[in-house]
């Protein structure tokens, strides 16, 4: 598994003599995407040399410890070293979504529950928001339709790294695994009998695409203007500044009317249509490659829930990976870390699985 890694020491070598030279720079785009494969491969590189090299240092001390039995222990834990530094080597061999080293979009819409889930929307919002906080990625809200008590009907946002994240450290690489329907089950604040409902809201996670990943010829798109509303249908705006538009060949349709301005919807919306076209072209792939799709956790239906926030009993479970924790207070917080390991490491198994098939 490990020879290919030679090979890619040239490619490493090729992208450090393009990252050096002034004119790579000019184009941030072409910039960013080689900074992102260059950490990529000089993690890959780094743990491969440190491989070969604790299997010298097992071998000198293996000879040593033939005349001299003191250096028995330390052979035998620069051995336990060196299998913990190759699984972290196979790990990181792992053919890798391409969409990794992305941005993402998030698109969370309330569902069955009406108020009670545009309120659960909402907490779903803020756990994220918190959880980019605490990675130290920027949040931008993109759109937002709110409730009559304060939630959304359906609210999109952009979380970006702040410059190149590491391999799997990606926003994309992260939350696309929060794909598909979380159920909550609490006392609504609309209850007077404390009787716990059952709600859901769905959320979607784009690869947020630039220009050069999807081209979209504006012969194929529909463009309509309407009136912006805010809650209870109420207007917010007296000219007609939001945008819908529908994508032709797909049918795809995407809305925006937080900017204040025509233009400024259409931009946003038009962002929105890219990723969401981007995600379709992937999804594609991922269903001529069978084996490559089984392997992906997010490929699961997203009609079926994929996590159950309990608010009496303080418990989230997901129910993908069998994740289950009772510090659903600090998880709302930000606290995502531990539900979206449990997400990484069963696809990284799922991988490893067919890769060795």
């Amino acid at each position: 598994m490990f020879e290919g890694v030679e090979g890619l020491l040239v490619e490493h070598d090729e992208l450090e003599g393009r990252l050096a030279a002034p004119e790579t720079h000019a184009d941030a785009r072409l910039a960013k995407r080689l900074n992102q494969r260059y950490a990529e491969l000089s993690a890959i590189i780094g743990t491969w040399r440190e491989w070969r090299s604790l299997g010298d240092d097992v071998e000198a001390a293996r000879e040593l410890a033939a005349d001299d039995p003191t250096f028995a222990d330390e052979a035998e834990q620069i051995a336990v070293h060196r299998a913990e530094t190759e699984e972290r080597l196979r790990r990181l061999l792992v053919p890798r979504d391409p969409a990794d080293a992305k941005d993402a979009i998030l698109e969370i819409k309330s569902g069955e529950g009406g108020e009670e889930s545009a309120l659960f929307a909402g907490d779903l919002l803020r756990m994220y928001s918190r959880y980019a906080e605490r990675r130290g990625w920027t949040v931008e809200l993109i759109d937002a339709t709110e409730s009559d008590l304060g939630g959304y009907k359906s609210v999109t946002l952009a979380v970006k790294a702040r410059g190149t994240a590491e391999p799997g450290e990606a926003p994309y690489a992260l939350l696309k695994f929060e794909g598909g329907v979380h159920r909550v089950q609490r006392v609504p604040v609309t209850e007077s009998q404390g009787r716990v409902h059952t709600s859901a809201a769905g959320v979607l996670v784009l690869p947020e695409a630039e220009q050069v990943d999807v081209v979209v010829d504006e012969h194929d798109l529909r463009i309509d203007v309407f009136r912006s509303s805010g809650p209870g249908g109420q207007s917010v705006n007296t000219t007609d500044s939001a945008v819908r538009i529908t994508h032709l060949p797909t049918g795809i349709v995407v809305s925006c009317q937080n900017e204040k301005s025509q233009l400024q919807n259409k931009e946003q919306a038009l962002r929105i249509l890219r990723s969401r076209l981007l995600a379709a072209a992937q999804e594609e792939a991922d269903a001529e490659a069978s084996a490559a799709r089984r392997s992906q956790v997010r490929t699961v239906d997203r009609s079926e829930r994929i996590r159950t926030y309990n608010y009496p009993e303080n418990r989230i479970s997901d129910h993908r990976t069998g994740y289950k924790s009772y510090n659903l207070d600090q998880v709302l917080d930000g606290d995502l870390g531990p539900v979206l390991a449990s997400c990484v490491d069963a696809d990284l198994a799922a991988r490893l699985e067919a890769l060795e098939q």
